[in-house]
This record gives structure tokens, sequence and C-alpha cells, in this order.
């Protein structure tokens, strides 16, 4: 059945259409949209009223592109900034209203258990010993382990995400040395005494690592994340996000998600591979019958 996924996360929302079947999954379209919702909370956490209406807009495109190709079965997540958010209602009923949908805000449990999903029923082979998944995303952070391809067994959840602290910590483009010293400092706070399980294997998903794939391979180990984000830091978002054929938005995350990763692999005490897949392939595939 080709069913679609839009996902309201804290920086981008997303939309995935696939072939699912058979534990299986062919992706037939995906879009994204810099909605940036974390950024539209106002000092009562709440999210205003114009970005509630940008992000009723883009919902309601990516449903239709999604029903131009055939998804007979369309449902609509959100993450941590919406989670937070003390007027998320007003989101959900706007976006019924205007689409017909209903928006199902996950749970930090639930969100590490589908990123989990979704990595390893696409990791391309079984591993020797429990599975280790990073889903880094732009208002949290998960850290999960378990047995694939749908067992989790320990997970940890974090307010840290790529736009909270490129935002609160990195404002230059490039970012500085200082400015990077204090992020390093502030994730390393945040993660201090987190020891998950030993993992056999280390995956990272989310949009973060998808586009330091782009940069650097699908190995992100210290010597690569190092030299990346010297990259990150020489130049402005735009020039690097031109050299690699990225979003210049996405860019000026980037060098906040670097670190986020780069502390995840330390207490994982293993390099990370990128994930082919995270929340929204596991959201799919756990649809009865995917």
């Amino acid at each position: 059945m080709r069913r679609a996924c839009i996902d309201i996360g804290s920086n981008t929302t997303r939309l995935l259409v696939a072939d699912c079947e058979d534990g299986r999954l062919v992706e037939v379209h995906q879009e994204r949209s810099f909605t940036h919702v974390r950024r539209g909370l106002t000092a009562t956490e709440e999210i205003s009223a114009d970005k509630i209406a940008e992000v009723v807009a883009v919902v309601a495109a990516q449903l239709e592109a999604a029903r131009e190709v055939g998804a007979a079965d369309v449902r609509c997540v959100a993450t941590a900034a919406v989670r937070q958010a003390a007027n998320r209602d007003a989101l959900l009923a706007a976006v019924r209203s205007a689409c017909g949908l209903e928006i199902v805000v996950l749970s930090a449990e639930e969100e590490a258990r589908l990123a989990f999903r979704g990595a390893a029923r696409t990791l391309g082979f079984v591993p020797s010993g429990p599975l280790g998944v990073v889903d880094v995303g732009g208002g949290s952070c998960e850290l999960v382990v378990g047995t694939p391809p749908d067992e989790v067994t320990w997970f940890a959840s974090f307010e840290l995400g790529s736009g909270q602290l490129a935002d609160e910590c990195l404002p230059s483009d490039p970012p500085t040395a200082d400015e990077l010293a204090h992020a390093r400092a502030v994730v390393s706070e945040i993660l201090d005494g987190v020891e998950p399980p030993p993992a056999a294997h280390v995956v990272a998903v989310g949009g973060s690592a998808t586009s330091l794939r782009r940069i650097a391979g699908p190995l992100l180990d210290a010597g690569v994340l190092a030299r990346v984000l010297g990259v990150l830091s020489a130049d402005r978002a735009a020039a690097v996000a031109n050299r690699f054929e990225l979003d210049a938005d996405r860019v000026r995350l980037l060098p906040a998600g670097l670190l986020i990763l780069e502390a995840a692999a330390e207490r994982f005490g293993a390099a990370l591979e990128v994930g082919q897949g995270g929340l929204r392939e596991g959201l799919l595939l756990e649809v009865p019958g995917g």
C-alpha cells in the first residue's frame, strides 16, 4: 500500500510517501519546508498565529502532494516544538479545520521508538548485538538501544536540538571558536552522566545526520566530525551550502547538530553510521500490514 507521513518537526515539516509491504519500504516522494516551529514560540511558549498559519499552509500543500502521487493513507505527527507548546491544541485544530488531518503529538518515548524502528528496519543487515540509535532533531535528541527490528530496551530523551543549540549558542555565520566551545560545553552538561548500554552498532538519524552524509560520507567517527566542523566554521553557510548542494538554512544548523552527534558518539564509545531511515520510516512501517 502507498502511504504517507507528514512530520511537523522543530526545524522542518517533512513529507514522505512510500510503498510499504512485508516490512519493507520503497520511497516514492519526499519534500520538506523549513517551518521553524520552535522559533515561532512566544515568551509564553505559545506558537504564534503567523507560525500556525504558515504550518497549516505547508501541511495542506504536502497533503495535496501525497494524494497526487496516490497515497491512500496519510498520517500526520508532531514532535518536540509542538509537544512543548502551551497552545498546541490551536495548531491541531487549525490543521484539522483546513485539511481534515488529525495530528498525533508524539511523546518522547514514542519518538524514540519510531526512530529505532525506522533505523533498524532500513539498516540492511542484522547487527551482531544490540543496536544503538541517535536521533538529533531540531528541539530534542533521543538515544535508543534495542534489538532489531522493534524491541527498545533503553532510551533517553533530552530537550537538546540543533535548532535550539544554534539559536542560543551559535549566532555567528560562520560560528566562532568561542561559540563552538560554549555550545560543546552546553551539550556536555546536558548529557553529563548519560551511559547507554553497550551497542554492537550505532546509527545516526535525523536531518543533521543526513546532511552530514552529503559532506562526509556514511561513517561519522571522531576524525570525520572534527574535519567537517572545520569546514563548517571556515566559511559562511551560503558558500558551504552551494559547495555541497545543501540548503543554507540546514547548514546554519549543522554545527549544532554535529556537536550533539559528537557527544552521543562519545557516550556510545563508537562511530556513527548515518542511517537510511528514522521516525517517518518507522511510522509508515508500523501501520498494520506494513
